[in-house]
Order: C-alpha cells, then sequence, then structure tokens
C-alpha cells in the first residue's frame, strides 16, 4: 500500500492587518482539511505584510513570542480542530533585542513540536531583513510529526545548499519552504533551485511564495507555489503568479526510497573530503 501523504501550502495576499490574515489562513486550512490535507504551511511571515522592504522600528510592532504569543497559539488550537500539523511562519522576539524569522511547526493533535529559525538573512534593495532579523541559532531541525519527517527553510536560505543537506542527513521526508521573492529578482531561480534541491537531496520540498504588491514597497511578488518531487518534478501545476490559491496535493512517499536506491546520492557522499568547504 503506497505511503501516500495529502499535503496542502497557501500563497496569499495580504489583507491589511493581522486579524483578517489569520482568519483567512485558518478558512484555507479548514477547505485543506476538507479536501482531506494532513499537512499546510504558510508563506514567510504569513500573518504580516512584508515589511523587509523597508528599515522602519514601527514594523518591530508585528513580532511576538514563539510558541507563547497568540498566533502560535491560535494554530495549535486550529491544527487540534483539523487533524493537520501545521507550518507557522512569524516574526519572533524571544527577548528584548533578539528577533527572528521563525516558523514554529505544530503536530495534528495541536502539540507544539519546536521552530526553525532562518539562517542566512539578506540586506538588499527590497529585502532589508538583517535591520529586523538575526541569523538563526537552532540548527536544521526535523521534526517527527503525524504525517512524517518534516523540515523547514525559509525563503533566502533555499540559495544555500548546506541547509537543504542538513535537513536531508537528518531524515526529512518533507521540506517546507516559505518565501517573499519578487518578480524579476529570482523568477527564473524560483523553478529551478527547489527542485535541484529535491533532487540532490532526495526529499519533497513545498515552495511557498507571496502574492501581490504591498504597502510598504514596489515588490511584486509572483506567487507560482508548487510541491515538487525527490525526482525533480512538479507534483500537479504550480499555482497562480498573480491570485491567492490554495495548493492541495498527494505525495507518495514512498518514491523517496525508491529514488534513494535508485541514484544512491547519499551513499556515494564523500564527507572526508568536504572539511576545505568550511574552513575560514
Amino acid at each position: 500500500m503506497a505511503n501516500v501523504v495529502r499535503a496542502a501550502l497557501v500563497q496569499a495576499t495580504w489583507t491589511g492587518d493581522t486579524e483578517s490574515m489569520i482568519a483567512k489562513h485558518e478558512e484555507h486550512a479548514r477547505a485543506a482539511a476538507a479536501q482531506g490535507a494532513k499537512v499546510i504551511g504558510f508563506q514567510e511571515v504569513f500573518n504580516a505584510p512584508y515589511f523587509c522592504q523597508v528599515q522602519e522600528s514601527e514594523h518591530y510592532r508585528w513580532a511576538e513570542p514563539v510558541p507563547d504569543g497568540p498566533t502560535v497559539r491560535r494554530m495549535s488550537d486550529l491544527a487540534r480542530e483539523t487533524g493537520m500539523v501545521i507550518v507557522v511562519p512569524v516574526f519572533e522576539v524571544e527577548d528584548s533585542g533578539f528577533y527572528y524569522n521563525t516558523a514554529a511547526v505544530i503536530d495534528a493533535d495541536g502539540t507544539y513540536l519546536g521552530k526553525y529559525r532562518k539562517h542566512h538573512i539578506p540586506q538588499l534593495k527590497g529585502f532589508w531583513e538583517k535591520y529586523y532579523f538575526r541569523p538563526g541559532n537552532l540548527g536544521w531541525p526535523v521534526f517527527d510529526t503525524a504525517v512524517g519527517r518534516v523540515g523547514v527553510y525559509i525563503c533566502y536560505d533555499r540559495h544555500f545548499p548546506e541547509g537543504w543537506r542538513a535537513l536531508g542527513l537528518a531524515g526529512a521526508q518533507l521540506v517546507y519552504n516559505p518565501s517573499a521573492t519578487s518578480r524579476g529578482l529570482s523568477g527564473h531561480l524560483w523553478r529551478l533551485e527547489q527542485p535541484a534541491a529535491a533532487v540532490a537531496n532526495e526529499y519533497f520540498v513545498a515552495a511557498i511564495n507571496r502574492v501581490g504588491q504591498e504597502e510598504y514597497g514596489d515588490n511584486d511578488f509572483y506567487g507560482t507555489s508548487y510541491f515538487v518531487d525527490p525526482r525533480g518534478q512538479f507534483v500537479g501545476e504550480p499555482a497562480s503568479d498573480t491570485k491567492e490559491e490554495l495548493l492541495v496535493r498527494d505525495l507518495d512517499f514512498d518514491v523517496i526510497d525508491q529514488v534513494r536506491r535508485q541514484w544512491a546520492f547519499y551513499r556515494d557522499r564523500r564527507p572526508d573530503a568536504y572539511d576545505g568547504l568550511v574552513r575560514p
């Protein structure tokens, strides 16, 4: 019997306030659960605008504790209600002056399993993230969930192969990659990097992008979210490049073992030869 996981993701337009943004994602999650989905992930800092288009201290107001903040608590209730695993990307405040770009992972019974903090922080026009976020310091955790072993890698992280590999070595079967990337900046990379990472590391990837323009800058987020399998093939069609969309796809986790036997990339790794990659 095939080991099929029905998975979902949401690419959303910004509503203008946190309450309506969270409510909208709750509606999408309930719709996904009604279609039989068992895991769902949201876009980068899903309950806020992409405020990193500017450098203004007022935007620290979007930050909240993880897991004890209101959004993660509310998502825990939603997970319990729907019976789904939920990946929840938010702006985290740990303590005064300690802020992170974070994703909480909540199990299908509402249990908070842990969090991933974005490692690689960009600082360029329209993406002034170093103004807000410290680099992640929790490694690359993989969470044992009701659907299998789930990891997270956030937006700009996707340009760095080391974290993808760390997640694979830790046993990830599905990696959610919540993002906020704009038209003209990286469109040609969007359909290249995550499929390549799925192939190199032989797991499924859920690539999520915001969609539309928001009030704090000119970034035109182009959506086109998708699931990709360990052979680098899209699972169904990618989402629209202009409209909000919920994607629900069946992921056959048996393909992971099939590909790992066929291509044997993990067998043929040479960690004994890689020391030079991390020398200063």
